[in-house]
């Protein structure tokens, strides 16, 4: 099993761009599996996570209510937004400046066959990262992400998942919002889930600016921990 994963920085990109790069990098790793089944070979398959910076753009999973964005076409120009049907599971979010995002393309025959721990581990790996920082957050049942005051009536969405996976090699990932301009969400039904609000690091640290390095650097040592994995 191959543990090693490959660090992408690929700055601020357009979405789609990314998710070009992302499907460019599945279909190497799925084919190399086909190859190996095929011909009885042993050849690692590489892992990938890639941090990203989008443009104002959202993006409505398979499963998405197109209802749940409240912006028409022209409307999305006018705030220089873009917008995309996509591949991975959920509903509807919004990607931007001030957001970690990370896209882990794994190949979780060198990890663990379980997709559902697969979400778990994303999950795990943002509340330690906030828990860095003070602040208590958990999940919410059946609810994909990372959330504060669960159970109450504040409760609000700081991290959205959502994943993409076959032959057990993922895609798509983590939005994590740090820096982000939370005005953005009020165009969408965040998640396809009404009445719950969305917040931002900076916010719930009442900071005008929380350093995305340092973030980003907390998410990886956790990433890495629970992964047992090795980066290059």
């Amino acid at each position: 099993m191959n543990k090693l994963i490959q660090i992408k920085e690929l700055g601020v990109i357009d979405y789609k761009a990314a998710w070009d790069y992302q499907e460019a990098l599945f279909k190497d790793i799925v084919d190399l599996k086909i190859k190996n089944r095929r011909e009885e070979t042993n050849l690692a398959t590489p892992n990938y996570l890639l941090f990203v910076e989008h443009p104002h753009v959202y993006t409505l999973g398979k499963s998405g209510d197109l209802s749940n964005l409240l912006l028409s076409e022209a409307q999305l120009i006018q705030k220089g937004a873009s917008f995309y049907k996509i591949n991975r599971g959920g509903d509807i979010t919004y990607h931007g400046p001030g957001q970690i995002v990370g896209y882990p393309i794994l190949d979780l025959d060198n990890f663990f066959t379980d997709i559902h721990k697969y979400l778990r581990f994303l999950e795990e790996m943002i509340i330690l990262t906030l828990a860095d920082y003070g602040l208590k957050s958990e999940r919410s049942p059946g609810e994909t992400g990372v959330w504060l005051d669960v159970g109450t009536p504040f409760a609000r969405k700081i991290c959205a998942m959502g994943v993409r996976a076959s032959r057990w090699v993922t895609m798509h990932g983590f939005a994590l919002n740090v820096n982000a301009d939370l005005g953005y969400f009020d165009n969408i039904i965040p998640c396809g889930i009404r009445g719950k609000a969305v917040t931002s690091l900076n916010v719930e640290l009442g900071k005008q600016n929380v350093d995305e390095a340092e973030v980003k650097a907390k998410i990886l040592k956790h990433f890495k921990t629970l992964f047992e994995a090795e980066f290059i």
